[in-house]
C-alpha cells in the first residue's frame, strides 16, 4: 500500500498516476495504485550497462528528504544476473549477462509476451514501499531458422503426376516470434521439375511441400540434390539451409525385349542329349522386382516339342532334352516369351533344322587325352604348344563322300587329321595358354560331307591357373623426399604391387631387403612405409634399400622395387669455425689488402642453409674479410710500433630462414721487422761534453752511452763500437759492445778535447740498421773558458779511425798530422807570454778553478743514468763529477 499522511493528498495522487497510465500505456508504466507496480519494456540482447528506467523519478519521490532513499532488490541471486540497481537513485541498468528472450522464455508467444519480474523495497523504514517491476523482452532477430538434421531425403515415384504434393515433414525452426519467425520456402535448384509451395496450419506454423512440375523417369535421371532455404522476415532476414535428396523410385514402367526376336539353329540327327542349341536374352531396364524376367514357351508349342527341347526359365538357356528323331522330323518352331510382372510377354521365334542321317547315325566320338568331366576339357597354363587334348573318330560316315572336319571358334588350338588315319582326327594346342589372358574356351568340332550333312560337337576348354607370374610392381624405382627432424612413425609412400594370378597365387605381401636400415617399417599387407624414427640429413641424405613383393602361390614368385629416400635439408646447424680461436702471425708493415690468414668454417647444412658468409663484428674500419673464401686481410699497412695485437671477433652466418650464426676470435700477432734503427738517448747531442780529470786513473768508466730500439727481439739488441777518434793515443777508451760503458784504459797526458765516434747498432736481419753519436770529452781540472770549448766542438774536424795512432796537441809529418790549432804563431806568441807568468797564473788559476768549480757542484742536479755490465746487473753512475754543456 502507498503510505501517506493525508488521505485527500494520497487520492489526489492516486488519480494522477491513473491518468498517466492511460494517457500513456507504451511508455514506461508507473501504476501506483495498490499494487504498486511498474513497467518496463527494453529488447533483449542489450549490452552490460543499459540505462533500463529510474524507479524513484517514476515514482516521484522527492530526493530532498532525510534521510535519504535506499532502493533494494529482493532476489539478489536472480536478478542481478540481469539488471544491476543503483541503490541511492534507484536506477536500472543491464548486468552482465545478456538477457535473451528465447532462454528466459522458451516457450512464450507474441500474445503474451516475455515478462522479467523483480520486487524492489524502498528504504528507510519511514518510507518502505514494495514496487513491483516488470521488464517486458521485446524479441529482436537474433536467430537464424534451422533445418532438425542437415539432410532431408524424399522419395518420389517416377510416375507421380505432374503437380502433384510432397509434404517436408523436416521443416525449420526460428525460435523468433513473429515476423522474426520462419516467413517463406524456396529451392536453390529445381531442376525443371519441381517447385516449393508454403501452407500455414491452424497453429501458424509454416511447412514446406514440393510440387512436381513435370514428368519424371527414373531411368533417365534417378536422383536430384540441391538445397532447401528457410528465411525469415528480419531485416535483412536470415536464412537457414538443409541438404534436400530427392531420390526418384522405380515403377514397372518397362516391359522386357528381346535383343533377338528371331533365332535359326540346325540340329544334327544324331546329336547327344544335353546339347547347347541356342541362348535367349531379353532385358528391362526396371529394377529389383521389376527388372525380373522369366523364360516360358508359348502354350502353341507343343507339349512334346516343349520336352525335347528344354527351356531354362531363369537363363534363358535352351538344350537337347532326349535323343531326336531325326527320320520323322526334319523341322521344329519354338515361340519362347520373355514375362515381366504387369507386362504383355515379349515374343522370339527358334526355328530348329533336324539334319537326317544317311547311313545309321553319323557321330563324332570323342576320345579325351586331358582330363575331362561333362564335357569341360581341362588344361594347365604351363602345358607346352602342341599338346594333345583329345583324338576324334567320325563314325557311320558314306564312304563315298569326302568328310571335312574343322573347328569353329577362337583360340590357340588346331585340328588336324592324325598319321593318315581315315576319320581320324587330333585337337592340340599350337602355343602356350594364358589364364591371364583367357580363362576359358568354347570350340566347335564341325565335320560336313558333299551331301550337306553336319556334324557338330561342343567342347569347352577350362584353362587352369597356376603360380606363373610375379607380382608387379607400379613402379620399379620409388623415390621419395622426406624433410629431416620429421616425427616418428611418418608415412612416406604405399608400394603397390599387382599379381594377376588368381586365389592365393595372386594375394602379395611385401617384404624389406636385408640392406633396409632398421629405421623403416614396412606393413607386409598394405605395403605402407613409415620411418620410425627422426632422420638426419647431416648423419645420411640418402638411403637406398630394395623391397619384396612375394606372392603366395606355389613355388613362391617375387619382384623387387628400389626404394630411394632422399632426406631434404632444414637449416639445423649453424657454421661452425675449424678452430676455437684464430691467430695469425704476420711481419710488420705488411702490404695493404694482402692475405693475413684465411678461417675455415663449415656447414653441415646443404644448399642456401649452408651458405657461409663471414663479416667482422668489430675492427671493420681496418680489417676486411672476403665473405666467400674467408680471406682476412687488412685495408692498410701495420706498424708494430704503434699496436702490436688485434683482437677481432668475426661471425659466419648461414643462408637459411632464419638464419644461424656462429663467431670466432682472430688474434693477429704483428711480427717485428727491423724497421726502426736505435735511438741515442744519452748523450743528448754530438755537441755534448764531459769534463774528465787529468787525474782520472785507467780502468775507470767515464761515460756510458745509452741507446733504446724499438724493435723487438735481436732486432732490438743494440751494440755499441769506437769507429772512429780524436784525440789520445789508439786503445786510450775502450766501450762495452752490450752495454755502452765506456772506460778510460791509458793514463791521459795532455789537456784538451777528446772526441769519439761511437756506431751503435742493432742485429736486425737482413741488415742490420744502426745510428752514431760523438761523445765528447774535455780533460781538464776546470773548465774556464767554455766558449772557447764550443767553439772547438762546431768546428769541421777530421776523426781519425781508432785503429791509426794520433797523439794530442803533438804536429807530425805526414798525412796523421793533426793541428789542435790552426795557427801556429798564435800559440808560439801565448806560449812565450805564459811562461813568464806561468807560476802566477799556475796559482791564481788554480785558486779561481776550486772555487768555481765548489759553485758548479753546488748548482748542478745530480745525475743517475744506469749502466748496464756485462753480467747483466745494473748500477748507477754518479755524475756530479761529470759536467756537460749543451749547445
Amino acid at each position: 500500500m502507498f503510505r501517506s499522511r493525508h488521505s485527500s493528498k494520497r487520492e489526489r495522487i492516486w488519480g494522477f498516476y491513473i491518468l498517466m497510465l492511460y494517457t500513456n500505456p507504451l511508455s514506461c508504466l508507473a501504476n501506483f495504485s495498490q499494487a504498486k507496480e511498474l513497467i518496463y519494456k527494453i529488447k533483449e540482447g542489450l549490452p552490460k550497462g543499459t540505462f533500463i528506467g529510474a524507479i524513484g523519478v517514476d515514482l516521484h519521490l522527492d530526493f530532498t528528504v532525510e534521510p535519504p532513499f535506499l532502493f533494494s532488490l529482493t532476489q539478489k541471486k536472480v536478478t542481478e544476473q540481469y539488471v544491476n540497481i543503483n541503490n541511492t537513485t534507484g536506477e536500472l541498468y543491464t548486468s552482465t549477462a545478456e538477457i535473451d528472450r528465447e532462454t528466459l522464455c522458451p516457450y512464450s508467444s507474441e500474445e503474451h509476451g516475455c515478462f522479467l519480474s523483480l520486487d524492489v523495497f524502498v528504504l528507510p523504514q519511514q518510507y518502505f514501499q514494495l514496487v513491483k517491476v516488470k521488464l517486458l523482452i521485446e524479441d529482436v532477430n537474433d536467430n537464424r531458422p534451422k533445418f532438425p538434421t542437415d539432410e532431408i531425403c524424399m522419395f518420389v515415384p517416377e510416375n507421380t503426376p505432374v503437380n502433384a504434393r510432397f509434404a517436408v515433414e523436416q521443416s525449420a525452426v526460428d525460435p523468433d516470434l513473429g515476423n522474426y519467425g520462419v516467413q517463406t520456402y524456396w529451392l536453390v535448384n529445381d531442376f525443371g521439375v519441381f517447385t516449393l509451395d508454403v501452407e500455414e496450419n491452424d497453429g501458424g506454423e509454416l511447412t514446406p511441400f514440393l510440387i512436381v512440375t513435370d514428368f519424371l523417369d527414373r531411368e533417365t535421371q534417378d536422383e536430384y540434390v540441391t538445397d532447401i532455404i528457410a528465411e525469415d522476415g528480419g531485416t535483412p532476414p536470415l536464412l537457414g539451409a538443409a541438404t534436400l535428396k530427392i531420390a526418384i523410385t522405380d515403377v514397372n514402367d518397362n516391359c522386357p525385349k528381346f535383343t533377338e526376336s528371331q533365332i535359326n539353329v540346325t540340329l544334327h540327327g544324331n546329336t547327344s542329349k544335353g546339347a547347347h542349341l541356342a541362348h535367349l536374352h531379353a532385358f528391362d531396364p526396371d529394377l529389383g522386382a521389376n527388372a525380373q524376367i522369366s523364360y516360358a514357351y508359348s502354350e502353341r508349342v507343343p507339349r512334346d516339342t516343349r520336352s525335347l527341347f528344354h527351356l531354362d526359365k531363369i537363363t534363358g538357356r535352351i538344350k537337347l532334352a532326349r535323343k531326336i528323331d531325326s527320320v520323322t522330323a526334319t523341322f521344329y518352331k519354338l515361340t519362347a516369351l520373355a514375362n515381366g510382372p504387369g507386362c504383355i510377354p515379349a515374343v522370339a521365334t527358334i526355328t530348329i533344322y533336324v539334319s537326317k542321317v544317311v547311313t545309321g547315325p553319323p557321330a563324332v566320338i570323342p576320345r579325351y587325352i586331358a582330363p575331362e568331366k561333362d564335357g569341360v576339357v581341362t588344361l594347365k597354363e604351363s602345358e607346352p604348344a602342341f599338346s594333345p587334348i583329345a583324338f576324334f573318330t567320325i563314325k557311320n560316315m558314306d564312304k563315298s563322300q569326302k568328310v571335312d572336319c574343322y573347328l569353329e571358334g577362337s583360340g590357340p588350338f588346331n585340328l588336324v587329321p592324325y598319321q593318315q588315319l581315315e576319320n581320324e582326327y587330333l585337337l592340340e594346342t599350337t602355343e602356350t595358354l594364358d589364364y591371364e589372358r583367357t580363362q576359358g574356351y568354347e570350340l566347335i568340332l564341325v565335320a560336313n560331307n558333299t551331301q550337306g550333312l553336319v556334324l557338330k560337337t561342343f567342347l569347352k576348354v577350362q584353362v587352369l591357373d597356376e603360380n606363373d607370374n610375379a607380382p608387379v610392381f607400379q613402379q620399379s624405382l620409388v623415390e621419395i623426399s622426406i624433410e629431416e627432424n620429421n616425427s616418428p612413425n611418418i608415412f612416406l609412400t604405399q608400394l603397390q604391387a599387382s599379381d594377376p594370378d588368381s586365389e592365393s597365387r595372386g594375394e602379395v605381401i611385401y617384404i624389406l631387403g636385408g640392406d633396409t636400415p632398421g629405421i623403416f617399417v614396412l606393413d607386409r599387407l598394405t605395403g605402407v612405409l613409415t620411418a620410425a624414427t627422426s632422420l638426419d640429413r647431416e648423419e645420411k641424405e640418402k638411403y637406398r634399400f630394395i623391397v619384396r613383393a612375394v606372392d603366395q602361390g606355389t613355388p613362391r614368385r617375387e619382384s623387387i622395387a628400389t626404394v630411394v629416400v632422399t632426406v631434404l635439408d632444414r637449416n639445423d646447424n649453424s657454421p661452425r669455425f675449424i678452430n676455437k680461436d684464430f691467430t695469425f702471425f704476420v711481419p710488420e708493415n705488411f702490404p695493404g689488402y694482402g692475405e693475413i690468414g684465411v678461417l675455415s668454417v663449415t656447414d653441415a647444412d646443404a644448399g642456401k642453409n649452408g651458405w657461409v658468409a663471414l663479416s667482422i663484428i668489430n675492427g671493420s674500419d681496418i680489417f676486411m674479410i672476403d665473405t666467400g673464401r674467408g680471406a682476412l686481410r687488412a685495408k692498410t699497412s701495420l706498424d708494430r710500433e704503434q699496436q702490436g695485437t688485434y683482437n677481432l671477433w668475426i661471425e659466419a652466418a648461414d643462408g637459411g630462414e632464419p638464419a644461424l650464426s656462429s663467431v670466432t676470435m682472430v688474434t693477429v700477432l704483428l711480427l717485428d721487422v727491423n724497421d726502426n734503427p736505435p735511438i741515442v738517448l744519452f748523450p743528448q747531442s754530438n755537441q755534448s761534453y764531459m769534463l774528465l780529470l787529468p787525474s782520472t786513473t785507467p780502468g775507470t768508466s767515464i761515460a756510458e752511452v745509452y741507446a733504446v730500439d724499438k724493435d723487438t727481439g735481436m732486432n732490438a739488441v743494440i751494440a755499441y763500437s769506437i769507429i772512429k777518434r780524436k784525440g789520445g793515443e789508439p786503445g786510450s777508451f775502450a766501450i762495452d759492445p752490450e752495454t755502452g760503458n765506456i772506460t778510460l784504459k791509458r793514463e791521459l797526458n795532455n789537456r784538451g778535447l777528446y772526441s769519439l765516434l761511437v756506431k751503435v747498432s742493432d742485429h736486425g736481419q737482413p741488415e742490420p740498421l744502426y745510428s752514431t753519436v760523438m761523445v765528447n770529452f774535455f780533460v781538464n781540472e776546470t773548465v774556464s773558458n767554455e766558449s772557447y770549448i764550443q767553439s772547438l766542438l762546431t768546428r769541421e774536424i777530421d776523426i781519425e779511425v781508432e785503429e791509426k795512432p794520433w797523439y794530442v796537441g803533438q804536429m807530425t809529418d805526414g798525412p796523421e798530422r793533426y793541428e789542435l790549432f790552426p795557427c801556429r804563431p798564435v800559440l808560439i806568441a801565448l806560449s812565450v807570454a805564459c811562461l813568464g807568468l806561468f807560476s802566477l797564473v799556475v796559482m791564481l788559476t788554480t785558486y779561481i778553478c776550486c772555487k768555481r768549480f765548489k759553485k758548479i757542484r753546488k748548482k748542478s742536479s745530480e745525475v743517475e743514468v744506469p749502466l748496464k755490465m756485462k753480467n747483466g746487473s745494473t748500477h748507477f753512475l754518479n755524475r756530479k763529477l761529470r759536467t756537460m754543456s749543451h749547445i
